[in-house]
């Protein structure tokens, strides 16, 4: 027999409600809507064998709505908990499943568990903010159950901290929408953020730096300031696993290595390959010293993971393992030995016997870990899940050979990345992951036949907070991209109905105010593309409200309400600026936007890349190139595309030949991102797109001098079309974050004149 709750009442009428888009965040998977309605009443009457935490939880969301009475079934209560036989339920998604009916009688929910009565309580909730002011909610009937195990939402502590009043409100917004894992990411090279009993200096030392890192990661400036000592006592800890249990949430905690170790090896420097001294980086980015996988270090880490285990009673544990640089190692005698002893392929390898050494201590601790995609490096822990974000790669590789997997790709799923416009957000991390990039995102990938998509658990966010200084912050990097992650996770996600679930988006900013809750309203903000035009390129510009709100100016000056109505896409005939901005009645709604062009005789012209760039770094394709847009150097947004171990080559078709003198790129330096400048350049021309001559070298001294702003003359040329061939810098070499990595390279416009 289904468990039925219902919660609610009286009185009756037979007005049939038209068929229109409920405002809920997630959508229900079926949605019918009745004849009839329920009368929102002023005293809510609840059956007294309602499960009382959760109970609990919705009196509390809608306090001031109404008061509340309870009592027993036969003594005309209308909330009624109808009889319940537990029964077992098999899968995540199948203890999360509910319905609700509204009729004029009241709200009867149906679930088999308490979580799923929970998660039918937020649609509830929804539904009365929604119908309010009416009073009255439209009969229906709703049934529902999310598609994934697995809806997570990632906070680094480690670069900043929050208390645990912020962790819990952090917890709630997940609740809200329907998210069922917090995955708290609480070590890290910048500070470690637990208490662990039996290594105290772990806070004494590691929680604690004496100084950051502000502004751009390219400025090199700190603010002088000693951080901490901050962490989570394990009270604390306690409390708030406990308070994210009561809206059934679980908290998988991570505990970094073998990398992204410097808090801890601050704290115990006989764990490291070397003798240190070591201190809590006040930079960010990766660093070479990361535990040595020696016995001591294996009994330290065991140690730790037993008090960790003992304060999560999560299924699994987090144990980091990327960004793992095997500078050290291959210095190390020690290593050297056991990769000979164990009969290792490389450093590698190593890892793979470092991980394996773990998980095997978790599993007897009846345990399971998951961690980054990089632990697939030199073969994957027997029964080890992974979380893939270097893309898919390592989602589909988990897949395939049987292991769990957890989606979270940069290019979808990182909100430390820029919403908006670059020059109109907050500083942020770089990259661009707008609401809609977010909407679209199938964690499904199209690699996996039925029987592989089984071993995809889901999907997480992750919010990285090198450049987010405070809890306000926290809830505008999030918000409204957490909406979109949970209808993506609930499954009823559909891109091409976007503009509908935008609407949502924006009715649903009036409970996010009244919750005070700092979103962003990137939203609002005109979005500009550019797009080939006769001779050239244009401006097109679009908002997600009414497109004759777009005011738009091409002399510099901010446009205001009067100016110049947006129409058709604008045409850049020259080097220029366009401003433009949204308006509602007669108001500025959204940030002021500012494009500068800079126009040369390859803007706008068909171009075509070799190599393709990273899709974290790839909006606008090879057009990028030649859209008339110089890159900011200290903004990588969309501006900019990015290669990881790759050259760049594009081949430019000016349609005719063209005489031209000089040529100019630009590429990029940021080391803590692994970003480096290109090693060379040549530059070719061609009458025919087949054969090509070399008509200029560029070294790397020279692209160091310019500071990757390369101007070349490559006296007169005349001819139909160039090539530019960019070098990558290969290979990351010792010495620097990322050490015996890929390195990146950032191209931006190509220009000649």
């Amino acid at each position: 027999m289904i468990r039925a709750f219902l919660l609610v009442f009286l009185l009756f009428s037979s007005t049939a409600f038209s068929q229109e888009k409920l405002n809920l965040i997630p959508y229900p998977q079926k949605v019918e809507l009745q004849k009839g309605e329920f009368i929102i009443p002023e005293n809510f009457k609840l059956d007294e064998n309602l499960p009382v935490k959760e109970t609990a939880y919705f009196k509390k969301s809608t306090a001031g709505m109404f008061t509340f009475s309870s009592g027993k079934k036969d003594e005309g209560v209308h909330l009624v908990n109808a009889l319940f036989t537990p029964q077992p339920v098999i899968g995540q998604q199948k203890k999360e499943k509910y319905s609700i009916e509204v009729s004029s009688r009241g709200i009867a929910i149906n679930s088999n568990t308490n979580q799923g009565y929970f998660l039918a309580l937020q649609t509830f909730i929804q539904l009365l903010e929604q119908y309010k002011d009416s009073g009255k909610i439209p009969a229906m009937k709703i049934e529902d159950e999310p598609k994934f195990a697995w809806r997570g939402m990632h906070l680094d502590v480690s670069r900043h901290f929050f208390t645990v009043e912020e962790v819990k409100q952090y917890i709630d917004y997940l609740a809200m929408y329907k998210l069922n894992t917090f995955h708290w990411h609480l070590t890290d090279d910048q500070g470690w953020r637990i208490e662990i009993k039996k290594y105290p200096k772990l806070t004494q030392i590691g929680s604690k730096r004496k100084e950051s890192m502000i502004g751009a990661y390219v400025d090199n400036t700190f603010d002088g300031k000693p951080y901490g000592p901050y962490f989570y006592t394990q009270d604390e800890i306690k409390d708030v696993v406990k308070y994210a249990q009561e809206r059934h949430i679980t908290v998988v905690p991570e505990i970094e290595m073998p990398g992204h170790a410097l808090a801890a090896l601050s704290a115990y420097p006989n764990l490291a390959c070397t003798k240190g001294p070591f201190e809590p980086a006040t930079k960010w980015g990766v660093f070479d010293d990361v535990f040595c996988p020696k016995d001591e270090t294996f009994t330290f880490l065991e140690n730790v993971l037993d008090e960790v285990i003992a304060l999560f009673p999560s299924q699994y544990i987090h144990i980091g393992g990327d960004e793992c640089p095997k500078t050290r190692w291959k210095e190390c005698a020690h290593c050297q030995e056991l990769i000979k002893k164990n009969n290792l392929k490389d450093e590698h390898g190593l890892q793979s016997y470092f991980i394996q050494r773990i998980e095997k201590y978790v599993n007897s601790k009846g345990r399971k870990i998951i961690g980054w995609d990089e632990i697939l490096e030199g073969g994957l822990a027997p029964n080890a899940a992974v979380m893939s974000w270097t893309g898919i790669k390592g989602g589909v590789e988990a897949a395939k050979s049987g292991h769990f997997a957890v989606m979270t790709p940069g290019s979808y799923c990182y909100f430390d990345h820029y919403q908006g416009d670059p020059a109109t957000e907050p500083n942020a991390f770089g990259g661009f992951t707008p609401l809609d990039k977010v909407y679209s995102y199938n964690p499904i990938p199209e690699e996996l036949n039925a029987e592989q998509a089984k071993y995809i658990l889901g999907v997480q966010a992750n919010l990285w907070t090198e450049y987010i200084l405070d809890f306000k912050q926290v809830q505008y990097m999030i918000f409204p991209r957490l909406l979109a992650l949970s209808e993506v996770g609930w499954g009823t996600a559909d891109p091409k109905n976007y503009k509908e679930f935008e609407g949502r988006v924006i009715n649903e900013f009036k409970n996010l105010d009244k919750l005070g809750v700092n979103y962003a309203k990137s939203i609002y903000n005109v979005l500009g593309k550019v797009i080939s035009s006769e001779n050239g390129v244009a401006y097109e510009l679009s908002t997600s409200q009414n497109q004759n709100g777009i005011r738009y100016t091409l002399d510099g000056k901010d446009p205001s309400a009067n100016f110049q109505n947006y129409k058709n896409p604008v045409k850049i005939s020259k080097s220029m600026t366009v401003k433009s901005a949204y308006f509602e009645n007669g108001k500025l709604k959204s940030a002021i936007s500012s494009q500068s062009f800079t126009i040369s005789k390859t803007t706008g012209k068909k171009i075509m890349l070799e190599e393709l760039p990273s899709e974290n770094y790839s909006f606008g394709g090879a057009f990028t190139l030649v859209d008339g847009i110089i890159g900011n150097q200290k903004q990588l947004g969309k501006t900019w595309l990015g290669f990881q171990g790759k050259d760049v080559s594009a081949t430019i078709d000016f349609g005719q030949k063209t005489q031209f003198s000089e040529v100019y790129f630009n590429t990029l330096d940021n080391k803590g991102s692994w970003i480096h400048f290109a090693k060379s350049a040549q530059i070719f021309v061609s009458d025919n797109g087949t054969d090509f001559k070399l008509i200029k070298e560029v070294g790397k001294e020279e692209i160091l001098s310019a500071k990757g702003k390369i101007k070349v003359n490559a006296g007169l040329q005349n001819s139909k079309y160039i090539k530019v061939k960019i070098e990558n810098a290969g290979i990351i070499p010792a010495g620097n974050p990322g050490a015996d990595s890929k390195a990146w390279l950032f191209v931006d416009e190509i220009g000649v004149n």
